[in-house]
C-alpha cells in the first residue's frame, strides 16, 4: 500500500491542494487526473519521493518502480542493463559480485567468499539468474527489438529511450508502480501490450496519461485533483466524469431550491420585521440560517472549444496519386503507394513508430495548395506523381510544431497574420475558445509550452477554414478535455481529415478510412479502425 497523509502542497500564495490523505490499495489501478497545471506531476513527484510536500507525509513500499524522465541519465549503459537497474537491490548485487569474480583468484580472501555467497542468494532471491530474459520479455513487447539490447542507450532516439525506460519501470516486480505518461512515444501496437501487462500487475499501479481510451481500459480508480483536493472514484476516467458531473449537478439544483426558499423567506422578514409578527419573523430568520446554501468550490476544469469550418467545399477528389515511393538510404519507407481520396472521407495513419506514417504525410503536403510553409514544400521523394484537386486549400499540423511558431512576438499578433482582417475581438474571440482569455493574448510566443503552443495552432486552423486537415500527432501535449475537444471538432468536420495519432479513441471514432503503414507496404483498408481490428485478427489467424 502507497499513502499520503495531510498532505498540502503550494507554490508561493498558489494552492494546488490541501490537507489530503487517502490510500492507494495493492491490485488496484489509480490514475491522477485534473487539467494540466492542477498538480497531477506535483503529486507524482511527491508519492515517489522527488520533491517534499508542503506538509504532511508519504508512507511507500520499499520497492517503487518509477519511470525515468531524464532520457540520458542512462547513457553509458547498455540498453538491457538499463532495464535491470529498475532493481535496485539486484543490480547492486550483481555490480558488487561481478567486482569480486574479477580479483585474482589468489587475491580472493575468506570474508570476500562468504561475501559472493551472500550476493549469490539475494541474485537468486531476486530473480537475477533469469534478468537478461525476463528484460527482453519487456522491451520485445515495447517494441524494442533484440539487435538494439545490447547497443548503449546514447545510441537510441529519444522515442525508443523512453520505452527502455518504461521496461526499467515495470522489471523486478516491484510493490508499485509510478508511470507519468507512458503511453508517450509508444505505437498502438506497444499501447496494447502495456494495457494486457498492467490488467495482469498485481501491485499499486499510479498512472498520470492523456490517453482517455488507456485509462478506460486499465484503471479500477481515479485519483481526481480538483476543488483544491484529491478525491476518489470508483471506475475508469469516462465513469469519473459521470459521477462528477452528477455531483455538482445535484448540489447546483439543490442550492437552487434553497435559493428560491430563502428569497421566500426573507421576502416575509422585510415586511413584518417592523410589525406584530416579531416571533414569526425570529423563527424566519432561524430557518434561512439553517438551509443556506452549500458552498459550491470552484472546479478547475477548463474545456476549450474547437470547431473547424470551411470557406468553401474541395472538389470531390480532394487528392489522389500513383507510386508514391520514398526512402532514407537503404531503408525503404513507401513503396509504390497508390490511392484516391473521397471528399470528405477521415483516414487515419497508423503502425509502428518509425513505420513511415509522417514521411507519408510529408510526401502528399509537398504540393499542396493552400496554408502549406514554403519549408515543407522541399521535402523530397523518390518518385510518384501526387495531384491534389479542384478548390483544394489544406490546413497542416506538424508534428514538430513549435517551429512554425515565430519567436518574439505575442499569440495574437502571430494569429492576426493568418487573417488581417480579423478584429482584436474577433482574435481574441478564437484565443479565449483555446482557454487563451485576458493577458493569456498577449504571452510571448517564446514562453508557450507545448500544449499552448498547439492550442494556439488550432487557432490558426480555425481562422483559416482549410477544406482538407492534414493532423500529424495533434493530441500530443494536449489534456484530456483538449484532446475530447479536438475529437468532437474532427468528427463534426464536415471536410477531408488525414490524421496522425496514437490515440485510440480518436481514430475509433474519427476514422472512415486506415492506413497502415509496416514493413514499407502501406495498406489501405476502407472501413472504421473497429472493422479493422477484426480484419487484423482474422489476416493473423
Amino acid at each position: 500500500m502507497l499513502s499520503v497523509n495531510d498532505i498540502t502542497m503550494r507554490f508561493g500564495g498558489r494552492i494546488l491542494f490541501e490537507d489530503v490523505t487517502c490510500s492507494f490499495m495493492e491490485g488496484r489501478r489509480y490514475a491522477i487526473t485534473g487539467p494540466n497545471g492542477a498538480g497531477k506531476t506535483t503529486l507524482m513527484k511527491i508519492l515517489e519521493g522527488e520533491i517534499e510536500p508542503t506538509k504532511g507525509s508519504v508512507s511507500r513500499p520499499k520497492k517503487l518502480g518509477i519511470l525515468r524522465q531524464d532520457q540520458f541519465a542512462f547513457d553509458e549503459f547498455r540498453v538491457i542493463d538499463t532495464v535491470i537497474m529498475g532493481n535496485g537491490p539486484l543490480w547492486k548485487a550483481l555490480q558488487e559480485r561481478d567486482a569480486l569474480y574479477d580479483k585474482p583468484h589468489d587475491k580472493l580472501t575468506d570474508k570476500d567468499g562468504m561475501r559472493l555467497g551472500e550476493l549469490e542468494g539475494i541474485v537468486g532471491d531476486e530473480g537475477g539468474y533469469t534478468a537478461e530474459t525476463d528484460a527482453a520479455i519487456l522491451l520485445d513487447g515495447l517494441g524494442i527489438e533484440a539487435k538494439i539490447h545490447e547497443r548503449k542507450m546514447s545510441e537510441l532516439q529519444g522515442g525508443q529511450k523512453v520505452r527502455v525506460l518504461l521496461a526499467q519501470a515495470l522489471f523486478g516486480s516491484p510493490a508499485a508502480i509510478l508511470l507519468d505518461e507512458p503511453t508517450n512515444h509508444l505505437d498502438l501496437d506497444s499501447v496494447h501490450w502495456l494495457q494486457d501487462y498492467l490488467h495482469e500487475y498485481e501491485g499499486v499501479m499510479i498512472v498520470i496519461s492523456h490517453d482517455r481510451h488507456f485509462l478506460n481500459s486499465v484503471c479500477t480508480h481515479i485519483a481526481d485533483i480538483d476543488y483544491q483536493t484529491v478525491i476518489m472514484y470508483n471506475g475508469g476516467y469516462d465513469d469519473m466524469v459521470l459521477a462528477k458531473t452528477a455531483i455538482r449537478s445535484r448540489i447546483e439544483s439543490e442550492n437552487a431550491v434553497r435559493e428560491k426558499k430563502i428569497a421566500q423567506l426573507n421576502e416575509f422578514i422585510a415586511r413584518f420585521s417592523a410589525g406584530t409578527r416579531s416571533s414569526q419573523v425570529m423563527s424566519r430568520k432561524k430557518e434561512v440560517e439553517r438551509i443556506q446554501t452549500s458552498d459550491l468550490a470552484r472546479s478547475n476544469i477548463a474545456r476549450p472549444y474547437i470547431r473547424f469550418d470551411m470557406k468553401s467545399p474541395s472538389g470531390r477528389h480532394p487528392i489522389e496519386f500513383k507510386g508514391l515511393t520514398k526512402s532514407y538510404g537503404d531503408l525503404k519507407v513507401i513503396q509504390h503507394f497508390t490511392a484516391e481520396v473521397e471528399r470528405g472521407e477521415k483516414i487515419a495513419l497508423i503502425g509502428r513508430n518509425g513505420a513511415g506514417k509522417t514521411t507519408l504525410l510529408k510526401s502528399l503536403i509537398r504540393t499542396a495548395t493552400g496554408y502549406i510553409d514554403d519549408a515543407d514544400k522541399h521535402f523530397p521523394i523518390d518518385g510518384g506523381h501526387v495531384k491534389w484537386g479542384h478548390e483544394v486549400a489544406v490546413g497542416y499540423f506538424a508534428q514538430d510544431h513549435t517551429d512554425s511558431i515565430v519567436k518574439g512576438t505575442t499569440a495574437i499578433e502571430w494569429l492576426h497574420q493568418f487573417d488581417q482582417k480579423a478584429s482584436q475581438e474577433e482574435l481574441r474571440g478564437v484565443l479565449g475558445q483555446m482557454l487563451f482569455s485576458g493577458e493569456d493574448a498577449l504571452k510571448p510566443t517564446g514562453a508557450l509550452s507545448g500544449g499552448e503552443s498547439a492550442r494556439l495552432i488550432f487557432c490558426k486552423l480555425m481562422l483559416q477554414k482549410p477544406n482538407v486537415l492534414v493532423l500529424d500527432e495533434p493530441t500530443n501535449h494536449l489534456d484530456l478535455e483538449s484532446i475530447n475537444a479536438l475529437n468532437i471538432a474532427l468528427q463534426k468536420y464536415p471536410g477531408t481529415v488525414l490524421l496522425v495519432t496514437h490515440d485510440h479513441d480518436v481514430i475509433d471514432e474519427v476514422a472512415t478510412r486506415i492506413w497502415h503503414c509496416k514493413g514499407g507496404q502501406v495498406e489501405d483498408f476502407k472501413g472504421p479502425y473497429e472493422d479493422f481490428l477484426v480484419y487484423s485478427k482474422e489476416k493473423a489467424s
